[in-house]
């Protein structure tokens, strides 16, 4: 008979050669399990997604819940339907004025989708600036705007007219200017390593927007729902998007995502053409029910406002000869080593030391940490005593390579 591995490999579509290929069997708070008893440390939260913790009872709850009342009715938009409804005003009542309207989808790639669409339709241009090293999906229109060329050359022709700067670059902001409906960008830099904008770059940014009548996209899916110590980064950085593209934490464990922006602009969507953007599952109640429950709780807890310390504990703790850099805001964190063989030595092996680490996309220097956001000291203390034995481990069995 074969294993659940081996099923995996081969009924499953497969993202690289190299998967974890860990069997987990339960998840609970900040800690996954394995079938024989195998305890891990999830030290990337399902990549910022479980920001208070896995199977929380009231997420739980709201789902079970939701089941026993319904599923799927109807195409997105054409029914009442109260989780969504409920969840999209507490969004509303968090946010700043001018991102009143949710339109939910399904993923992060799906609401970028949307938010491209509505800016192009909004201005009548065609032309979308985005960022190198920059990270917004898979999906064809997400691809085209992504910041590394190894990802979108075998799938070239993408959509024409997109411009891309740099990350921080000041002097290029210039070429935002009357012919771009757009700029998409992430706050933070996720998948290039973590890199954090200059002071007042994204003011700038913001106020360019302004002058020559082009929107602005804050792509939140990793930095939302308190992962960079304040609710969303936008509160963090004191800038207000014209329009805000949410996922990962946004369902609290479910499949969910959202682009969010004013009443004016949303309407757009619905007439000339009517049906402008549908979806069949978008907002999904079960998923909506989950994750208004999990933002509930956020909001009622607040492990967010700890953020900053806890990431001072991971820096204090995690120093070794290996360690370069730790850089990041809050509990999104890039742990800097010598050399990629180290990064995916590290990585590899993290199981072994009963944690779970990841990859960045854009940055092979470096592994991530960003843990549910309810990580106790006790815990952080223990997972860097192990990643500290991992990293011994890396400079024996690595040493001498990629020189």
């Amino acid at each position: 008979m074969l294993t659940n591995r081996q099923l995996f490999l081969l009924h499953l579509g497969q993202t690289s050669h190299y998967p974890l290929m860990l069997e987990i069997e339960k998840a609970e708070g900040v800690f996954m399990y394995g079938p024989s008893g195998e305890k891990y440390i999830d030290l990337i939260s399902g990549v910022s997604v479980s920001n208070i913790g896995h199977r929380h009872p009231r997420v739980i709850d709201a789902i079970h819940r939701q089941a026993d009342s319904y599923l799927h009715l109807m195409v997105y938009g054409e029914i009442v339907q109260s989780p969504q409804v409920k969840y999209a005003r507490r969004l509303s009542e968090m946010l700043p004025d001018g991102l009143d309207v949710c339109y939910f989808v399904n993923s992060g790639s799906e609401a970028v989708e949307g938010a491209l669409k509505l800016a192009k339709r909004a201005t009548g241009r065609t032309r979308i600036i985005s960022l190198r090293n920059s990270y917004h999906g898979s999906t064809h229109g997400a691809l085209s705007i992504q910041g590394k060329e190894v990802y979108k050359n075998p799938f070239r022709p993408l959509l024409p007219d997109i411009l891309q700067l740099d990350f921080n670059d000041s002097g290029a902001l210039d070429m935002i200017d009357e012919k771009a409906a757009c700029v998409i960008i992430e706050p933070v830099q996720a998948e290039a390593g973590v890199v954090i904008p200059e002071d007042g770059y994204l003011k700038k940014i913001r106020e360019r927007c302004s002058e020559k009548g082009v929107l602005l996209i804050f792509d939140e899916v990793q930095t939302g729902f308190g992962r960079l110590g304040h609710l969303f980064a936008l509160h963090r950085f004191d800038v207000v998007p014209n329009i805000l593209v949410l996922a990962k934490a946004l369902g609290g464990g479910m499949p969910l995502g959202a682009f969010i922006s004013s009443n004016e602009l949303m309407s757009l969507l619905s007439n000339d053409p009517q049906l402008g953007h549908i979806t069949t599952f978008g907002g999904h109640p079960v998923c909506c029910a989950a994750g208004l429950a999990s933002f509930e709780v956020l909001l009622e807890n607040k492990p967010y406002e700890k953020c900053k310390e806890k990431s001072e504990l991971f820096r204090k703790e995690l120093k070794h000869d290996l360690v370069k850099d730790i850089r990041g805001e809050g509990l999104l964190l890039a742990v800097e080593v010598e050399k990629p063989e180290y990064v995916q030595y590290i990585i590899a092996n993290a199981p072994r030391y009963g944690v779970i680490l990841d990859y960045f996309l854009f940055c092979d220097t470096a592994f991530r940490i960003a843990p549910p956001l309810v990580i106790e000291d006790d815990v952080i203390i223990e997972a860097c005593e192990q990643l500290k034995c991992l990293m011994d481990d890396a400079v024996e069995n690595v040493k001498g390579k990629g020189k």
